[in-house]
């Protein structure tokens, strides 16, 4: 696999983990709590954003990079890949038939889940793509760990800090 796709399918495959977690967390929260179901949609739609960050930030800090600077980064890398995931997810749950309305129980929110989270990172590969063609997104992460990755944007200058 070309070095650049390998990086944006890991970048979009990293995105993703952090979204399902938050996403899934969410609605198991809202669910349990009582919420509405456009609450739990925000709710589930923050939590990913979170957990998208959060799963970013965690090896930057672990190199030795400050919390600030690691989610200013992060800020910078990864919102434009969460907000294509968040948007193609929730538009593919909202047009499978019954998903929304399913139960954490319920096998159909569960293959909902599995083709939205498919289609969102399909959608969201060619934007890291793009964004690592250009030095930015998750190329930025791996400027700072060193990767080799990373390396070619880091000496196009486009690194930021």
């Amino acid at each position: 696999m070309n070095p650049r796709n390998a990086l944006a399918a890991s970048a979009t495959l990293h995105c993703l983990t952090g979204c399902a977690i938050g996403e899934i967390a969410g609605l198991m929260i809202g669910t349990t709590i009582g919420l509405s179901s456009g609450q739990t949609i925000v709710l589930a739609i923050g939590l990913a954003f979170v957990f998208g960050y959060l799963l970013s930030s965690l090896p930057l800090v672990g190199a030795g990079m400050s919390l600030g600077r690691a989610l200013r980064l992060v800020l910078a890398a990864d919102t434009v890949s969460i907000i294509v995931m968040e948007v193609v997810d929730n538009a593919v749950m909202a047009v499978i038939p019954g998903a929304m309305d399913a139960g954490l129980v319920d096998p159909v929110f569960w293959i909902g889940m599995i083709v939205a989270l498919s289609a969102a990172f399909v959608a969201a590969f060619p934007v890291n793509r793009h964004l690592i063609d250009r030095g930015k997104g998750h190329a930025l992460h791996h400027a700072h760990h060193g990767d080799p990755g990373g390396h070619e944007q880091h000496q196009h200058g486009t690194e930021h800090h």
